[in-house]
């Protein structure tokens, strides 16, 4: 269901040209996922139909992501604007239970999440407007887990970029969230356990969150995908440490690029978009080079 059209304005300079203006066209939709209605933004730039990049934001975010200060866009909106100038479509998705998506985020386990990956990676293999034999996938923190799932179950992506990747759940979220709230969480049954966030707020999740955080195993995962893989990680990243890198990189038979910089958890991009644009270069870099 169409929601909505937003223009654009990408700068193209022509040779002996003044610099010109084509318009890339952002749409809101749904998908149906797990019964319910995920709410998505595909992203098309002009021409023919492009390759097209999946993008998956990270636990308690939405589509768009973590906004950035002194712009108007956020961390994955960002990505999908770099991505249409360098060629590529995109859809970025809000999770069931996430953003603007149907469903109540308490009821968000991992194995749902991979359930809405999977359905948004069959869009968009059917969309006509992309080229659906050309599909990559981004994911960010948890987003890198379900895009570990998505990629080793479909064996469908060209190519996969987990940035600042999950690679152990029990351990990742056990420092997040704290020991202490992990155990009251595998005992709260259907009863929302609220769990304080370390950037600030909190958040309500049910026991089927905290079982899948030993039942989901991105490694093995990412281990049954047998396409390249880009692994972008923060040397200074206290949320996914340096070593869920390392763990995903060894998991992995095959072409693969390990990129690592002295940033945090969102790139640096609280206090600027350089190493944040420097990755997204990077993966573009990466996609470029194992394109069918």
């Amino acid at each position: 269901m169409l929601r909505s059209v937003i223009p654009l304005v990408l700068p193209v300079l022509l040779a002996g040209a003044p610099a010109l203006a084509q318009v890339a066209t952002e749409e809101d939709l749904t998908i149906p996922s797990q019964g319910q209605s995920m709410v998505a933004t595909l992203a098309l730039p002009p021409g023919d139909p492009a390759p097209a990049v999946l993008l998956f934001h990270g636990f308690t975010g939405t589509r768009d992501e973590l906004p950035i200060p002194g712009t108007d866009e956020g961390i994955l909106s960002r990505t999908a604007r770099l991505l249409a100038e360098a060629g590529y479509a995109s859809l970025r998705v809000d999770f069931i239970g996430s953003g603007e998506s149907d469903g109540d985020f308490a009821d968000t386990t991992f194995e749902g999440q991979i359930a809405d990956g999977l359905a948004a990676l069959e869009f968009l293999r059917a969309e006509p407007r992309v080229a659906g034999d050309d599909i990559f996938i981004i994911g960010w923190s948890q987003g890198g887990l379900v895009a570990s799932a998505v990629a080793g179950r479909s064996d469908a992506p060209d190519a996969v970029a987990l940035w600042a990747a999950v690679a152990d759940p029990m351990a990742t979220f056990t420092a997040l969230l704290g020991e202490e709230f992990v155990q009251a969480g595998l005992a709260t049954g259907d009863t929302p356990l609220t769990v304080p966030l370390p950037w600030g707020g909190e958040t309500a999740l049910k026991q089927g969150y905290f079982e899948q955080l030993s039942q989901v195993d991105p490694q093995a995962e990412i281990a049954s995908y047998a396409g390249p893989v880009f692994v972008a990680q923060g040397s200074a990243d206290t949320v996914v440490t340096p070593d869920s890198a390392d763990l995903l990189i060894a998991a992995h038979e095959g072409s693969e690029e390990l990129w690592v910089r002295d940033m945090d958890h969102a790139f640096n991009a609280l206090s600027g978009t350089e190493t944040l644009d420097e990755m997204v270069a990077a993966t573009i870099a990466f996609f470029d080079a194992h394109a069918d």
